[in-house]
């Protein structure tokens, strides 16, 4: 097993990750050099500068926002925070690519008929022949990443649909560019390049060799900048993307209460990392993940929440020590149609 940093959870894996002689990674070495040269008021985000962006925008459309929901914490915490925090009228959108369990959408389900507020549930099966292609050529591609890139396009077309001007995500602080000002800029896809740069080179080896030439995907998107360019040119779409939880103080501990109290929300039975709802999909898209690069995207969110001390390290490895379910496995691969590696 590779060498660990000894501040956040990322381990040696060269040459994008390395650790310096005092066991420290390049990655929370560029965190602290970016610290301690960022201006005044440059890095972090304060729930004002929120307001001033909802305030922009409140009453001026039919919704306020559209809300992608995926009935976990985070997202569910993002919608319980704009209708009854911010007191927005907003739209809400869970996708279900075929690979989500039954209770993750009931969750959603129950929350925005607690919430009032309604609701647009989309199904397809789009997605199942490009997955089934990852695995059956062995790609290196992260599927999370390349999943991201359909879905936030599908949102971009509701909300262009709908006439929404905000889109609003559940994500975390550790699943942008470390809650800096950044975030603002293009779907808050701003990420330190140096975790993804082996990732990156994948999914543009895939994309140009096995999606390119597929006649169902010729117009898929190649990069989130492919898909800011389509949603303004297809959909004519101006909508920004925000978080609640980039401006808001804390994290998990701060909301999981509030909706386990006032929506009745609880945590999954499966899922991983520990305490998290994901499609049944992340536990493939993670074991090859671990197994091409040593660590997955939820090594990289934990590690920014780490730096930013929203978890300490040792919660981190227990949310990343969750158990990968091989019953989940077997049920994906013949789903896809697809055969799992051999031990």
């Amino acid at each position: 097993m590779s060498v660990m940093c000894n501040r956040c959870v990322l381990p040696a894996a060269p040459p994008d990750i390395i650790l310096n002689a005092d066991g420290m990674c390049n990655i929370c070495e560029n965190y602290d050099r970016e610290e301690r040269a960022a201006p005044k008021g440059e890095r972090g985000l304060l729930e004002t500068d929120f307001l001033k962006i909802l305030d922009k925008y409140r009453g001026k459309h039919e919704y306020d926002c559209l809300c992608m929901l995926s009935g976990g914490k985070d997202s569910t915490a993002a919608l319980y925070y704009v209708k009854e925090r911010y007191k927005l009228k907003p739209l809400v959108f869970t996708f279900n690519h075929g690979f989500v369990p039954d209770e993750h959408i009931e969750s959603a389900r129950k929350t925005v008929d607690k919430l009032g507020v309604d609701f647009i549930y989309f199904q397809t099966t789009f997605m199942k022949d490009m997955f089934r292609k990852i695995v059956a050529t062995k790609s290196k591609v992260v599927i999370c990443p390349v999943c991201s890139l359909w879905y936030m396009l599908k949102t971009y077309e509701i909300a262009a649909m709908f006439d929404v001007p905000i889109i609003i995500s559940g994500w975390t602080k550790g699943q942008t560019s470390g809650g800096t000002r950044s975030v603002l800029s293009k779907c808050a896809c701003d990420q330190n390049p140096e975790e993804f740069k082996s990732m990156s080179a994948a999914t543009k080896e895939f994309m140009d060799n096995h999606v390119r030439t597929d006649p169902k995907y010729a117009d898929f998107p190649r990069t989130m900048d492919d898909v800011l360019s389509t949603a303004k040119k297809k959909y004519n779409s101006k909508a920004i993307v925000l978080s609640p939880h980039w401006f808001v103080p804390g994290g998990p501990e701060e909301y999981v209460p509030i909706i386990k109290e006032k929506l009745g929300w609880d945590y999954p039975v499966r899922s991983y990392p520990k305490k998290s709802t994901n499609c049944d999909l992340n536990f493939l898209a993670t074991k090859l993940a671990i197994q091409n690069y040593g660590y997955s995207v939820y090594h990289i969110e934990m590690s920014n929440m780490v730096r930013m001390g929203i978890v300490s390290r040792e919660e981190a490895l227990d949310l990343l020590a969750g158990e990968i379910n091989q019953e989940i496995l077997d049920g994906i691969h013949e789903k896809l149609g697809t055969v799992a590696d051999q031990p």
